[in-house]
């Protein structure tokens, strides 16, 4: 069976990209933080396969630093699913010595976006496709946001504050060395400009459909709670997306980053951390690393499909 995908794009109504391989029986599943530089990460990715060929998998950033590791993780995974959905997580974003792409900041984000439309691979800059099977219809947004340093601890007034505490506590995330804003002149200036141009489109969205939020940092502080190093929250977020849940109707929001897979409910909307995370954290798990979460249709028991 084949029909009609719809997406949605700001100033239009709901149109249509021609016919897909996708079924109404198939499932919406998500993964982030593959982190295929690990051998170890990159064996489960090899192995990750759909349960249908109708199944779209939404992949919530950090698939790697390198960007022909970026590459075949999601030309292998595109290969696979009926369709994949990435949103950039800060590694895709780093600029290492050892990677032939040297490309900085918006650069190295719009490069990677033309890797995934080589690919066939959704991105924050596409329009939003809306999932038609179980569970639906609902908006599948794709987002990329960043973080502005709102995210502190009790005390501090200011970014330089709040880092001025994390560094005194050991805490000094690799972004500061490797993610460069350019042509911004700060990080959190295109995490203002990313807030803005996104929110935008979010709000011009049909009312009538429910969304799924794909960030890679979470959109609200709670998730970053349980953190060892409450200092590292700096670096997962901000402030400005804390009523966006509920005011654009989110289903559910899918994030990573924190490397804590799990399931919570704020402000009566599911967010689910779907990471895979680094060998030396997913071996202290139960059950199959690296195995999809189950977005849609929604799972009876709210753990891990």
């Amino acid at each position: 069976m084949t029909y009609e995908i719809r997406t949605f794009a700001p100033g239009a109504q709901h149109a249509t990209s021609g016919p897909a391989p996708a079924s109404r029986e198939g499932r919406l599943v998500a993964v982030s933080d593959l982190h295929v530089r690990y051998e170890e990460n990159r064996d489960i990715v090899e192995r990750l396969r759909p349960e249908s060929d109708d199944d779209w998998l939404l992949v919530a950033g950090d698939v790697g630093e390198y960007s022909e590791d970026i590459r075949w993780a999601l030309g292998l995974l595109s290969e696979r699913f009926a369709k994949v959905i990435w949103v950039p997580g800060n590694h895709e974003l780093w600029t290492p010595a050892q990677d032939p792409l040297q490309l900085r900041g918006v650069a190295r984000y719009e490069h990677l976006v033309e890797i995934c439309r080589e690919l066939g691979v959704i991105t924050p800059e596409d329009p939003y496709p809306i999932w038609e099977g179980a569970g639906g219809p609902v908006v599948i947004a794709p987002l990329f946001l960043l973080y502005d340093y709102s995210f502190r601890m009790p005390g501090a007034s200011s970014k330089e504050e709040a880092l001025a505490i994390a560094e005194k506590a050991g805490i000094v995330c690799t972004d500061e060395y490797f993610l460069h804003p350019d042509p911004h002149p700060s990080r959190e200036a295109w995490c203002r400009a990313r807030v803005a141009e996104t929110e935008a489109r979010l709000a011009a969205l049909p009312e009538d459909l429910p969304t799924i939020l794909i960030n890679h940092w979470p959109l609200v502080r709670e998730p970053t709670r349980p953190l060892w190093y409450p200092e590292f929250a700096l670096w997962c977020g901000t402030e400005a997306t804390a009523d966006w849940p509920r005011r654009f109707r989110a289903a559910t929001v899918v994030y990573g980053h924190l490397h804590i897979p799990r399931l919570i409910v704020w402000d009566g909307v599911p967010h689910q951390e779907v990471s895979l995370g680094y060998p030396r954290e997913w071996r202290r798990r139960s059950g199959s690393p690296g195995r999809p979460v189950q977005i849609l249709p929604v799972a009876t028991t709210g753990v891990p499909a």
